[in-house]
Formats: C-alpha cells, structure tokens, sequence
C-alpha cells in the first residue's frame, strides 16, 4: 500500500569541529543520498524540492520559501530551479536553519510488474548552527515489510523490495560515515537499521493501519486544499458504490463515487499519483458541492459530472457508464495499492 504519511524514517546526524555547513553541502549531500538510492533503481528522475531559510531564533521570520521546484535530470545544473535557490541561501549570513526536501518518484516490484509512485521517498536535510547536518530518509510504501500494512503477509514482494532498500541503508550509512538511527515506531511500522522489524513477529501497533488512518489522512490533504463549507455530501458509506475513473495524460488520478444508496458521494485519491492526484481530488469534491448546492442526490451528481464539460487539467472521466465496488473501502484499496 502506498501512504500519504511515511511508513517510515531513518536518521544520520554529521558535525564538524572546524567550518560551517553551508547549503551547498546540504544540497550535494541530498543528491548523494538520491544516487544510492537511484543505483538500487528505487528512485528514477524527476520529484520536486524545497528549500527554506529561517532565523534560528525566529522561525516566523523566514529568509527562503522555495518550493515545488521540479527537479529534472540534473536538479543542481548551473539555472535550475533548484540550483538558484540553494544560491539564494547560500549567500545569506546569519544563525539561521536550513531546510532541504526532495520529494522522489520512485518504483516498486510485484510479481511481473513494476509500479511507480510519485512520492515513494523523501530525502530531508537540516542544517542546525552551521556545524550540524541532519540527513533523514523516509519512504511511503509498505512493500519493504513482511506483512502489508492491512495486516497480509506478502512474502514475494518482500523478497523482491526489502533487499534493495537494505542495500540502498548500507549504501547512505557507507556515505555518511554512520549506520542510520531508525526513527520510531509509528502507526504503520517499526523501522529498523536494514529496513523494518518484522510485524510477523513483533505485531503492528494499530491492526490494519492503513484502513484506519489512512482515510482520514488523505481526506484532510484534500480537505486543506477546498474551503470549508457545509454544503457537501456525506463522504462515508457502508454500502456498495458506484464510480468513475479519473485520468489526465493516460494516468489514473483517483475516483469519484457515489453510493449505491443515494446518501453519500465524494472522490478517493490515487495515492502513487501524488500531489496531482490530491490537487484534481479538490476540484472533483468542489464539482460536487456544486451538484449538493443544485439540490442533486448524490447518484444525479455523479451523472452530472459525467455530462458536464471536459476539463483536462483537472483529469476526463474515461468511461461511459459508471463502475461498480462492493465497498468504498474496497475502492479505497484500490486507490492505494496501484
């Protein structure tokens, strides 16, 4: 399963006795990280940056807000988006703390198959007094665990995806001179120095984890993307559901839905796509806060959508006639396992 909230964390600490971290550093450091991560092919081109700046002493008073910068085959070439804005902080003087954030596609395996995610690492630097770097890898997929994260054991992709990432752990802890702190168990797994402990073993902390939170997460980055308002459809059924796929450029985006019931409507996110998916998500729901405003029953909203006119940029519905899932959370799953 692919989550919106990192299944996972390690952390490498660097110092030095004499000079300062510049943000240079931390940006070629975060590409080196990338390229272990790229020899093992569990991160390809493109992703997105951020950079920011602020005064240590006040963090409200921020020096460098750079972010969504697209990273291309070479992110740090000499003009790249990223690039200048490393020099932007580069050329500040001052107790400041820097932040660095790559946010990386990457690509799983399954048996036959080779699935990519937009987000299936983030690569997260610090820069703390100018003698402190703090190096953090985080990854949104379960495949690296014996049990997926809605409690399955999935033993070949295990055997395909957990040897690369200790691999690529070996290979980042060769290149900072430290084996890596595994971050704290969370609601989804336990890290450990080569990957994760076994939950076969040691159990999960929440039983089915990402039926759980996962939901709620995803409906509050979508939610954080459209104004509040009580003129929406109940989101939440226990029923069977009807629905449209959403793609723009051949990718699927998510799904909007509507129960068989009548009583609830709403769009589910097709997690690997990314922000994409969340951003075309929210123009999906305000579509139908529009159809609750006209007064439609949530099944006459669908149809509506349907009908209405073709706006590629927030993705086409692609078929004719609407499909159906036992459940939302059957639909869910589909959202968040391709």
């Amino acid at each position: 399963m692919i989550t919106s909230t990192p299944v996972g964390e390690w952390t490498w600490e660097l110092t030095t006795d004499g000079g300062e971290i510049r943000p240079t550093r931390a940006a070629q450091t975060a590409m080196a990280v990338w390229n272990e991560l790229a020899e093992r092919k569990l991160v390809v081109p493109g992703g997105k940056a951020i950079v920011r700046v602020c005064n240590r002493n006040d963090p409200r008073d921020v020096r460098v807000d750079a972010s969504g910068l697209v990273m291309g085959t070479d992110p740090l070439a000499p003009g790249s988006a990223l690039a200048q804005a490393v020099a932007q902080a580069e050329a500040l003087d001052g107790d400041f703390i820097v932040f660095v954030r790559l946010e990386c596609p990457g690509l799983w395996l399954e048996p036959g198959f080779t699935y990519r995610a937009e987000k299936l690492f983030a690569i997260h630097l610090e820069i703390w007094g100018g003698n402190l770097l703090v190096v953090a890898l985080e990854t949104f997929a379960d495949v690296w665990l014996t049990m997926d994260t809605r409690d399955r054991e999935q033993p070949e992709v295990y055997a395909a995806n957990a040897p690369r990432l200790a691999a690529a752990l070996r290979g980042i802890s060769t290149l900072l001179g430290s084996a890596p702190t595994p971050g704290d168990e969370n609601r989804h797994a336990a890290p450990s120095v080569t990957g994760f402990k076994d939950p076969r073993s040691e159990g999960f902390a929440y039983d089915d984890s990402w039926g759980t939170f996962e939901g709620l997460s995803r409906a509050n980055l979508l939610d954080s993307r459209i104004p509040q308002s009580e003129d929406d459809y109940e989101q939440i059924t226990e029923g069977s559901v009807r629905y449209f796929t959403i793609q723009r450029d051949g990718r699927t985006l998510g799904f909007v839905w509507a129960s068989i019931d009548d009583t609830a409507a709403g769009y589910v996110p097709r997690t690997a796509a990314g922000d994409e998916a969340f951003d075309a998500g929210a123009a999906w729901l305000l579509g139908l806060r529009e159809a609750h405003g006209r007064g439609l029953s949530p099944l006459a909203a669908l149809d509506w959508l349907a009908m209405g006119p073709a706006r590629p940029e927030i993705g086409v519905i692609v078929e004719e006639t609407p499909q159906e899932a036992p459940s939302l959370d059957e639909l869910e799953e589909l959202s968040g396992r391709y």
